[in-house]
């Protein structure tokens, strides 16, 4: 016996109410969504943007009040000229290689490098953060203004191409790039590229490291380890070795010491600048006006990380005018009467004084 067929008007009342259900649906959907697509409207927006805006324009901040560990925000720091309004298509090719060179060194330049293998396997963007856009991320924002220039470590004026070969050399424990090669040419071209939005001879505004106080003690590696063991270790490992990719060319984390970290003749190895870096770069996604980091905290993780083995460098050229060391500089001789170990770890303010007179 056939089951009895709903009449007309009852399939209209079905499709109405089926209908009301999806209405209703929608609408609590949308509700749910709406707040999570406003919190969220940042992250949303950046989906849409071209990959150069992702890889190399970062967001700025905007004025804030000072606030605990936080510091006051009122100037606007440099930015990097964008690369994708490059006319010159060739150009553009060039300055965008030179990007992925400084972002993505060992997959072209490290142990298992494509082009050639001459690094320790770290990339450039390791110690110069978002390919060297950041500021007070040891920016690239001043090199194209300020160099060729005169720098005391060599006692000679250096070009851009002697800078980048320092990293390579230091930083980067390797050697030093061919300056006619293909690779070398796009680093610059890069570099160049991205600070010729600052007039010659000019300083970027956050460029380099921000300053951070000397403490009236010397930095102390056993304090350190605590502060690594908690804020560091996770990322960095135990034995300070990084955790490289599964591909085994780069790191997603980069060894703070060891046989594939940098070398103690590198700019990092000088704990002023080390303990800046970390303060205000450390843990990755800080900012400088929101340091996670005391004061103390960053001088002490400083002290251990570079009181732990890594390769040694042969330079005696430099320094040539030992007068003109920094204070932090961790190798004797000096032009004044205090230790080694003070000018590895400090107190510097008692060097400091001795410089001014």
């Amino acid at each position: 016996m056939e089951s009895e067929k709903p009449s007309f008007k009852e399939q209209s009342l079905i499709k109405m109410i089926q209908r009301m259900l999806n209405l209703i649906i929608v609408l609590v959907a949308f509700i749910i969504i709406l707040p999570l697509l406003i919190y969220n409207a940042d992250t949303i927006s950046g989906w849409f943007k071209s990959s150069n805006e992702k890889a190399i324009t970062p967001a700025f901040p905007e004025a804030k009040p000072e606030k605990g560990n936080a510091v006051a925000t009122t100037v606007a720091y440099w930015q990097p000229k964008a690369m994708d309004a490059i006319a010159d298509p060739t150009l553009k090719e060039q300055v965008y290689y030179g990007r992925e060179l400084i972002a993505h060194t060992a997959k072209y330049l490290g142990p298992n490098g494509s082009v050639l293998q001459i690094t320790n396997g770290q990339n450039c963007q390791n110690c110069h953060l978002q390919a060297g856009t950041i500021a007070f991320g040891n920016n690239y924002g001043s090199v194209a203004s300020t160099y060729p220039k005169f720098r005391a470590r060599s006692g000679t004026e250096e070009n851009i191409y002697k800078r980048v070969n320092d990293c390579f050399e230091r930083s980067l424990n390797g050697k030093a790039l061919d300056t006619s090669s293909k690779e070398m040419q796009a680093i610059v071209a890069y570099i160049n590229h991205i600070g010729s939005n600052v007039p010659k001879g000019e300083k970027a505004v956050g460029s380099g490291l921000k300053d951070l106080a000397f403490l009236d003690r010397a930095a102390d590696p056993i304090k350190g380890k605590t502060v690594y063991e908690t804020k560091c270790q996770s990322c960095h490992q135990a034995n300070g070795e990084g955790v490289l990719n599964p591909d085994k060319i780069e790191y997603s984390f980069p060894p703070l010491w060891g046989k594939h970290s940098f070398n103690d003749g590198a700019g990092l190895y000088r704990i002023t600048n080390f303990a800046k870096y970390i303060k205000y770069n450390m843990p990755l996604g800080v900012t400088h006006e929101n340091p996670q980091l005391t004061d103390e905290e960053a001088w002490d993780v400083s002290a251990y990380v570079l009181a732990q083995s890594r390769p040694h460098i042969a330079v005696p050229k430099d320094w040539p005018d030992i007068s003109k060391k920094p204070i932090d500089h961790p190798f004797a001789p000096y032009a004044d009467p205090f230790s080694e170990k003070q000018h590895k770890y400090g107190p510097f303010k008692p060097i400091a004084e001795k410089a001014k007179k």
